[in-house]
């Protein structure tokens, strides 16, 4: 249903967690996929994994934060495989930040966040960008986060990053729409994923249920819909737009 099959695709922070789910899920559309991801471990087990299924998988060591990192893996994902399709910007700070008072932040932590998170989108749109000009068409799906809504406290560098998110999503769609380009964005909730619950308390997992209109845990499958929908054809005359994974806690 979804269209994907022989798509090149490349999905940031894809070893593990969230970005874990949208590999696969992609996988088993019928996509080629790329893993991206800065634990070259991870990133080999999971591609692996999905070859053993019979599906057409790489991973590569990436730092998003550096142009010439990620210039390196979309050319040798347009040499693998003749097309670029969709770009998930998937890789994020956040598990290891730890909550804390905005004045308790060093400038060292908040330009490690701003440089994965921000700049990252940026550098690896950049890298995609002439492929999909070429092509005539592309999708870059951009992930931001419902703490944007809400304005969430001791983590104010995360929750500006993700809303820049949704700036750069709006003002790159204005700018290669005329290519054939689309970009969106989705905004996940609290998601339940082993290096999350490591790191953040069971109760704080309670209170995210409780905000909801569905109430329950929300999980990486949860969020495969909405980025397979805008990966796919079902969606070519949608573009800067922002969808919203959380379950109804937050409504905009």
């Amino acid at each position: 249903m979804w269209d994907l099959d022989g798509k090149a695709v490349i999905v940031t922070g894809g070893a593990k967690g969230i970005g874990q789910a949208y590999v696969e899920a992609f996988a088993d559309a019928g996509a080629r996929v790329a893993i991206a991801d800065i634990d070259q471990s991870a990133g080999e087990k999971l591609a692996a994994e999905q070859a053993a299924k019979g599906h057409d998988v790489m991973a590569r060591v990436v730092d998003v934060s550096v142009d010439a990192s990620c210039n390196r893996l979309v050319e040798e994902v347009w040499d693998r495989w003749s097309r670029l399709d969709v770009l998930v910007n998937n890789a994020a700070v956040y598990a290891d930040l730890g909550r804390k008072a905005f004045a308790e932040i060093s400038g060292a932590e908040w330009d490690r966040v701003m440089a994965v998170n921000l700049r990252g989108l940026f550098f690896c749109a950049q890298a995609v960008f002439r492929y999909m000009k070429q092509q005539g068409h592309g999708k870059i799906i951009n992930i931001s986060s419902s703490t944007i809504f809400k304005g969430s406290p001791f983590f104010l560098h995360y929750v500006t990053s993700k809303a820049g998110v949704i700036g750069f999503t709006r003002a790159l769609a204005r700018e290669v729409g005329e290519y054939g380009i689309m970009v969106n964005a989705i905004a996940p909730g609290l998601t339940v994923t082993g290096t999350n619950e490591s790191v953040t308390p069971p109760e704080r997992f309670e209170q995210a249920i409780a905000t909801r209109c569905l109430k329950r845990a929300e999980v990486p499958k949860d969020l495969v819909g909405a980025v397979l929908f805008l990966a796919s054809c079902h969606s070519d005359f949608i573009t800067g737009q922002l969808i919203n994974v959380d379950g109804g806690a937050s409504m905009y």
